[in-house]
């Protein structure tokens, strides 16, 4: 009776051992799965807050970054800068922006960041969308603003990527981009699960 208990009991002992092993080769495997993920983030920022929103989720992710400037800067002043936003999005004019990615093929994931203008994307984010090729890509739109919301930010950026992956966007308000760092946390988290 004593031999055989012994052997129940090493037999538990070896099963829940298993079980361990498993679900730690399980979560290891997650991990690597993330790691595995090559992440860039693109943006577009005038005033610096969707900038900063940027940056907390390269700082998450790791990935790399990459700033849209237009080749002509927007004007500082305030009224300025929306009064010609306004006309390049009624006109649907891009802007020549600077830079050039040339390794775009090896990311799996992009987050693509614009302010809320006018209801939508900022348009030099809307020539970078243009001008890639973003096909089987995961995307990640986020947004910043002064009190407009999303509004058609998401809807607009996912007709531009039509063979993409695009994600649940988030939007924040460009005022309370620090104070929003937990849920921008679990945003990223959620993409590159």
């Amino acid at each position: 009776m004593e031999k055989a208990f012994l052997r129940f009991f090493s037999a538990v002992i070896l099963c829940a051992a298993l079980a361990v092993s498993i679900q730690t080769a399980a979560a290891q495997a997650k991990t690597e799965n993330k790691a595995d993920k090559k992440v860039l983030i693109v943006y577009y920022s005038w005033s610096g807050n969707t900038a900063e929103l940027a940056k907390i989720i390269q700082k998450e992710t790791g990935g790399d970054i990459f700033e849209i400037q237009t080749e002509k800067p927007y004007p500082k002043e305030y009224k300025a800068v929306t009064e010609q936003a306004k006309k390049e999005i009624n006109d649907g004019y891009k802007p020549a922006i600077k830079g050039k990615i040339n390794n775009i093929a090896e990311y799996d994931v992009i987050f693509v960041g614009s302010p809320n203008w006018w209801g939508t994307i900022a348009p030099a984010v809307t020539t970078f969308l243009s001008e890639y090729d973003l096909s089987g890509k995961i995307v990640a739109p986020f947004f910043t603003h002064g009190g407009g919301g999303m509004q058609n930010c998401a809807a607009d950026t996912a007709k531009l990527l039509p063979k993409s992956a695009v994600v649940q966007a988030v939007t924040f308000s460009g005022y309370r981009v620090k104070d929003s760092q937990e849920d921008i946390k679990a945003w990223v988290k959620e993409v590159l699960k």
